[in-house]
């Protein structure tokens, strides 16, 4: 195990590898983040850990064409990352379309897509491990990551990416938050579902398949659905939660990268969703209007004026909660009352 650098952040960026790792890292959370967001509010989250597995069909089937068909090198990220967008984009495709047509539930036809691609893919992956392809070693890092290993044209290929995924969503903007909150109004508004679901599923593959050399297929998930989960606890608006998610995933994959480089040979990809969960139990009891202590005590008052209302049967119960409370409701705190 390594010792504990005693330079500070910008000491690291002074060196080369940590300063490619630390760009690089702060792209793919950022868009992670982002783009998690979406899904989230879609109440689709678990679909980044459905285009998080598949990928790794993705991820073997453009390794093995690149090497064998094509000629290059199989670990280039732009062949990776293109490999890795369409699988887990049909396989999310697919799910979606599952679940309308028939009356497989959508929770279900999301882990029927992740277990037969990511089977798939470690079918794939043995018949690499056992055939002649050039430049085969290491590609089971890409299930965990590691982020010292970005180069600039890797950097250059995830800025690239970054661009052209902020442009697609600043050009369809209304018809994908309309889309996100509710299909049915979108769809009245004419913004088609047949084109705006994809595109979101598209755009989403797009920011987890990024991350494979620094965090790892698997835990791309992470990336995804984490940062929006504490951004929501702080805001109340799409935009600021946009905006909060990408910082969040940001911070969170810089800092996870630079604990892993500092501990030594530990997998980036854990360590980063070590630091996401602390920052999410940090959210979920300091937000100021949704923690778990607000509301707690907002529960304890409400419950305490209930039974001063039950006390007093003059007093009628409705008013003195300002809340729309049932029969049952008021005669259960009556009853405990007495």
């Amino acid at each position: 195990m390594g010792t504990m650098p005693s330079f500070v952040l910008f000491d690291l960026l002074s060196v080369h590898t940590y300063r490619i790792m630390t760009i690089g890292c702060t792209l793919i959370g950022g868009l992670a983040g982002a783009m998690g967001a979406l899904i989230y509010l879609r109440k689709r989250t678990l679909m980044s850990d459905v285009i998080g597995h598949s990928a790794t069909t993705g991820v073997m089937l453009a390794f093995m064409i690149g090497s064998a068909i094509i000629g290059v090198d199989g670990r280039s990220l732009w062949l990776l990352v293109a490999g890795s967008v369409a699988i887990g984009t049909l396989a999310a495709v697919m799910a979606d379309r599952i679940a309308h047509v028939t009356r497989v539930s959508i929770d279900a036809a999301m882990a029927i897509m992740l277990a037969l691609f990511f089977g798939l893919g470690m079918v794939l992956l043995r018949i690499i491990e056992r055939g002649n392809y050039r430049h085969r070693g290491g590609l089971k890092d890409y299930f965990f990551g590691n982020a010292s290993t970005l180069t600039k044209a890797d950097v250059a290929t995830i800025a690239v990416l970054c661009v052209v995924v902020a442009l697609t969503f600043f050009a369809f903007y209304r018809g994908l938050s309309a889309h996100v909150f509710d299909v049915i109004t979108a769809e009245v508004r004419g913004f088609s579902a047949r084109l705006y679901g994809p595109l979101l599923l598209a755009m989403v593959s797009v920011a987890v398949v990024v991350g494979v050399k620094s965090v790892g297929l698997i835990l791309m998930v992470a990336l995804a659905a984490i940062p929006p989960a504490a951004a929501r606890q702080w805001t109340r608006h799409l935009h600021t939660m946009i905006i909060l998610s990408a910082i969040i995933g940001a911070v969170s994959a810089v800092l996870g990268s630079l604990i892993s480089v500092s501990l030594g040979k530990i997998p980036t990809g854990p360590v980063i969703v070590l630091v996401l969960t602390a920052v999410l139990f940090i959210s979920l009891f300091a937000a100021p209007r949704r923690s778990v202590i607000v509301r707690a005590i907002a529960r304890r008052k409400q419950h305490q004026v209930l039974l001063a209302a039950a006390k007093d049967e003059s007093l009628d119960a409705h008013e003195v909660t300002g809340k729309v409370l049932s029969d049952k409701e008021i005669a259960m705190a009556r009853g405990a009352h007495q």
